[in-house]
């Protein structure tokens, strides 16, 4: 079925069908939100429709996360696995291969799940989408939900699947900034500082949405470049991004940057252990990132997006709904 919104990453009506009650990829474009159909101002909308309350009661929702669900279960599955064949093999550069396959397998698992649920499988799509204001904070919340479990069934299936030794060895393919190792006079802790890997968050995660999600949000660039070569895009920049935080570190212990708190999130579960130490790190450097992010949007000049097409769950709405302001 034909579309004609250009956002790619989960404007709500694009995850939804027209008028039905399948999920299909199909959308309607943005109204400008400055009048209706009729020229008027359009009415007001409460806190709990800014917030996207009803989202938690809909059944369409709930099933777009199924996909959700299923494509971080695959992505984390798929990229442990990688991770651990890579690390394990003999080659001098094993984080370029890492990086390579990462963004091939993004892509694909990306192009999957857009038609189903707008296709975001990383909280940190999620979350920064709600904060702009193309899906609601209720989604947002639905599909971070769905994503961790995702991530945890993936992580159980890889522990299903690999050896205990390949398990204790590689910890199940999660995310550590420091590991335990043998020393001259006993155990020792090596890895990346706290500070460091913080910032390494932060930096990737702003990265990661200034070079392609924006591209992704920006109705203009999501038209003149297609789908297909957005996601592809999206790919490509978080597999640059976890070459360069495993490059310009290349510290024994550290894992490189996250850039996606559920993918984390599984194997600590699964696996538990040192993976929760500085596990908090994968949560509070993305949402920082996201943040920035979002400050960015609201800098840049308002031609350039908000102006023609703006979004009801903006978070500067949101917060304007709650004190009763319609301004």
């Amino acid at each position: 079925m034909g579309s004609n919104n250009n956002v790619v990453f989960g404007d709500e009506e694009s995850q939804l069908s027209c008028g039905t009650n399948k999920v299909q990829p199909c959308s309607s474009t943005p109204k400008k939100s400055t009048i209706d159909d009729e020229g008027k101002k359009p009415n007001f909308l409460s806190f709990s429709e800014r917030l996207g309350v009803p989202d938690f009661f809909s059944l369409d929702v709930w099933r777009a996360s199924i996909g959700e669900l299923l494509g971080t279960a695959v992505f984390v599955f798929m990229l442990d696995t990688i991770v651990i064949s890579t690390l394990e093999s003999d080659t001098k550069m094993p984080n370029l291969i890492l990086s390579v396959l990462a963004a091939i397998i993004i892509t694909i698992l990306l192009l999957a799940v857009v038609p189903v649920s707008g296709g975001h499988i990383n909280p940190v799509i999620s979350f920064s989408a709600a904060l702009v204001g193309i899906i609601s904070m209720s989604r947002a919340i639905i599909y971070i939900m769905a994503q961790c479990l995702g991530a945890i069934l993936g992580a159980l299936a890889l522990r299903a699947v690999v050896s205990s030794s390949i398990e204790d060895t590689f910890s199940l393919g999660g995310c550590t900034v420091t590991v335990i190792a043998p020393g001259p006079n006993g155990p020792i802790t090596v890895g990346l500082e706290t500070a460091q890997a913080l910032w390494l968050e932060i930096f990737c995660t702003f990265v990661f949405l200034f070079a392609s999600i924006w591209m992704a949000y920006d109705h203009r660039q999501a038209k003149a470049l297609g789908h297909v070569t957005v996601l592809s895009i999206v790919g490509v920049v978080l597999g640059l991004l976890v070459f360069i935080s495993t490059t310009v570190t290349a510290k024994k212990g550290y894992a490189g940057a996250g850039i996606n708190p559920a993918r984390c999130f599984g194997p600590a579960i699964v696996r538990g252990g040192h993976l929760w130490d500085g596990h908090w790190i994968f949560w509070v450097g993305p949402t920082i990132g996201c943040v920035a992010f979002y400050v960015y949007t609201k800098i840049i000049p308002t031609k350039h997006f908000n102006a023609e097409y703006e979004y009801k769950h903006d978070f500067v709405g949101v917060v304007k709904a709650l004190f009763g302001s319609n301004v």
